[in-house]
């Protein structure tokens, strides 16, 4: 083997090394990022269900209140009638007793 043979195949070589180094680390990078991935969609699955957790236990604290609400305006829209007979009824005793 003469010595430009020699070189070539040197050459050759190493660039072969140099390929299965570069696959080598972009197999490693391929496979390291589908778990950082996975890692940070955990962690956002995470904190949407932590979210969707205080949410759902402040709609129900809400929707008491809104229940209790709706109940006080019963009762106060009956309370109006009430006294809003009351009134009639005392107005048309006045109109009876000559006022």
């Amino acid at each position: 083997m003469s010595e430009d043979e020699m070189e070539k195949y040197k050459i050759k070589d190493r660039q072969e090394e140099a390929g299965t180094c570069i696959m080598g680390e972009m197999r490693k990078d391929r496979e390291e990022e589908p778990e950082e991935k996975i890692k940070q969609l955990e962690e956002a699955l995470a904190n949407s269900l932590e979210i969707n957790e205080s949410h759902q236990k402040l709609n129900g604290k809400l929707h008491s209140r809104i229940t209790e609400l709706e109940q006080d305006n019963l009762e106060l829209h009956a309370d109006n009638k009430k006294i809003s007979k009351q009134i009639e009824d005392q107005v048309e005793r006045a109109r009876k007793a000559g006022m």
